[in-house]
This record gives C-alpha cells, sequence and structure tokens, in this order.
C-alpha cells in the first residue's frame, strides 16, 4: 500500500487552508480528497464513504474539533479511522481531549510538508498492519496492562496493540485498578500507562511496582502529555522504560514496544 492510495477528508472552513493542505497531499501523490467546511456534513459523509484519516480544524463554524473525534469515536462505522488535527491552537483545554481521543497527530498552523508527511506515514503503517492478516508471532502471546483513566485513550491504544497482533489486553481506569490487578497475581509483559490520572497517577504506579511489586521488571511505556521539564525528569526517575508523548505516533509505539520486548 503506498500514501497514494490513501483516502482523505479533509474539514477546514477556510477555502485558503483547504488549498494549502490539498496542496501538501497532492505533494505525496494523494488525489481522492473529500471537503468540507463543516464537520456535520462531513460525518454523514463518511458513515457511507469512509475514509483512510480525517484532517481536521478545531474551530468548526458546527462545533470543534475535539467534539468531531468524540463522535467519530462514538459511532462503529468511524471508531478506527486516523485523525489528524490541524490547528494554531495552543490551549490546553481544546488539545487534551484530542490527546486523550486518539489523534495520530496535531499539526500547527503552519506546517511543514515533513511534519504531514510523518503522520501520513504512520497512518499508512497503522492500516497496513490493522488489515494484514498475518500475525506477529513476537507480539502475539504478549499480555499487556493499559492504564488511563480515558475511556477513548484505552480503546485507540487497544486498537493500536490489536494491529501490532496483541490480542492479551487487560485495561484498568487508574493506577489503583492497575495494583488490584497485580496484586491479584495478573502477570504481565508489558504496561502502558498515562501520566495524568486520579487516585494514583503514572508516576506513584510506576514507582510501587519497582518497589514493592512481584513484577519489579516489568517494562513500563508511560504516555504523557505534560512539558514540564522538572516533572518529565521525576517521570524517567520513577523507573519507567520509556516515555511517549501524546498524541501517540502508532509508529513511535510499535518502535518503542518492539524496542522493550526485544531489551526485556
Amino acid at each position: 500500500m503506498e500514501l497514494s492510495s490513501l483516502y482523505v477528508t479533509v474539514i477546514e472552513p477556510s477555502k485558503v487552508q483547504r488549498q494549502i493542505i490539498k496542496g501538501h497531499l497532492n505533494s505525496f501523490g494523494i488525489e481522492q480528497i473529500e471537503e468540507f467546511e463543516e464537520a456535520r456534513p462531513a460525518l454523514n459523509h463518511m458513515l457511507i464513504s469512509p475514509p483512510d484519516i480525517v484532517l481536521s480544524s478545531m474551530h468548526l463554524p458546527d462545533m470543534t474539533g475535539t467534539d468531531l473525534v468524540t463522535q467519530m469515536r462514538g459511532l462503529e462505522a468511524l471508531q478506527n479511522i486516523t485523525f489528524l488535527l490541524v490547528s494554531s491552537e495552543t490551549h490546553y483545554r481544546y488539545l487534551e481531549p484530542i490527546r486523550q481521543a486518539g489523534a495520530i497527530a496535531i499539526l500547527p498552523k503552519p506546517f511543514s510538508r515533513e511534519e504531514m508527511g510523518f503522520a501520513l506515514r504512520s497512518t499508512l503503517d497503522y492500516i497496513t498492519d490493522f488489515e494484514s492478516e498475518n500475525d506477529n508471532d513476537d507480539y502475539e502471546a504478549l499480555n499487556v496492562l493499559i492504564v488511563d483513566d480515558s475511556s477513548l485513550s484505552r480503546k485507540y491504544i487497544q486498537q493500536m496493540l490489536e494491529s501490532l497482533s496483541i490480542h492479551s489486553i487487560k485495561t484498568a481506569e487508574d493506577g489503583s485498578q492497575a495494583l488490584e490487578l497485580l496484586d491479584q497475581g495478573e502477570r504481565f509483559d508489558l504496561i502502558i500507562t498515562d501520566y495524568n490520572m486520579p487516585n494514583i497517577d503514572g508516576k506513584e504506579l510506576t514507582e510501587h511496582i519497582r518497589t514493592y511489586s512481584e513484577q519489579p521488571t516489568v517494562p513500563i511505556l508511560m504516555m504523557t502529555s505534560e512539558q514540564n521539564e522538572s516533572r518529565l525528569a521525576a517521570i524517567q526517575n520513577a523507573g519507567v522504560s520509556a516515555l511517549c508523548s501524546k498524541p501517540l505516533s502508532y509508529n513511535t509505539v510499535k518502535q518503542l514496544i518492539e524496542q522493550l520486548v526485544t531489551d526485556f
């Protein structure tokens, strides 16, 4: 499968911005492009003809990009479609729900062709692995725990893992639930956890596992949208095996899991 075979939906109220986005897509050989100014007509069309990827602005005339991706994740026909936000928005209140809902990337305005290319290639790899009938013997025996207080994020991560032929997956809504599973004797080959969670956060969960659990060496992949350098350093010092920024890139997650499984 090639980049040129991707079917893309672009939702952007500005005609100028739509032309810029379309120009970048065309430069990768992508010609199958549907353009919309508003979200609702785009949603209706996607239900009839689901695209491979949606590129959307944050602020649309009828809803926000956050509303759009949330609605997509609630519809069976659209829940697996990759979502790419194109926005100059920097406010945490708008961006965090997008990260939690499983956007494959957030491109700033203006963005470079290279930045778009990275997101498109990640989408292509995700689709290729998802549709492949060849199971990965190195991964299918893995037992993985996902810890995240966002149900949308848990579902998105699970879909990523299933694309890698990982099907033995347990989930927990926070660190407290995760510790309950560990205390019950559940054993995992990999733990993927969010950082910001109620009750017991990812850092506290990692410290407990490393100090008190019967699986102190289990690989822990921490996901976070945290930008504070001192907090990031504290997370690293807690004993995480790898740190991954939200929104999660499929290729990044794939490479990290491959590295962690090989190392451990």
